[in-house]
């Protein structure tokens, strides 16, 4: 089981996309916490999310682990597991108001990140986390060095 959570490519460009989707994860994450009437709490109480106060700190949690687990390549598949997660609730708890209110285009466009975010995290959980990872160091493609 374990060999297959850790099992990658050898793609030296994954790094990319792990920077991409971790740095953005791990800096919410602490911003959740940095700005929690805007950003955490707060935000979840304006889209009215239940627990707003418990939810902002959970997520918040989430995304700095697994965002930092993300940077450094280790358990990139399993850490992208809650990531994906957190864009699908946050696109259908953010966006279909704005679908309905604003229309298609106007949705499409405050999504983009979103897309970004749920895409980039598919093709982690999809792909691992290549060449320059410490899954990759670990475990050589699944088999332990």
């Amino acid at each position: 089981m374990l060999q297959k959570l850790v099992h990658t490519d050898n793609s030296k460009t994954t790094i990319l996309v792990r920077l991409m989707v971790g740095a953005v994860f791990f800096s919410e994450g602490i911003q959740k916490y940095l700005f929690p009437d805007t950003l955490g709490a707060g935000r979840f109480t304006k889209i009215g999310l239940p627990s707003p106060e418990f939810l902002g700190s959970f997520v918040g949690f989430f995304e700095i682990l697994c965002g930092a687990l993300i940077l450094i390549g280790l358990f990139t598949r399993l850490a992208s597991i809650p990531l994906i997660i957190i864009m699908l609730v946050a696109m259908a708890t953010t966006k279909a108001g704005v679908l309905k209110n604003d229309g298609f285009w106007e949705m499409l466009h405050g999504s983009r990140t979103d897309w970004a975010m749920l895409l980039g995290g598919i093709f982690l959980l999809i792909e691992g986390s290549g060449n320059w990872a410490i899954d990759n160091k670990l475990y050589a493609n699944g088999r332990e060095k």
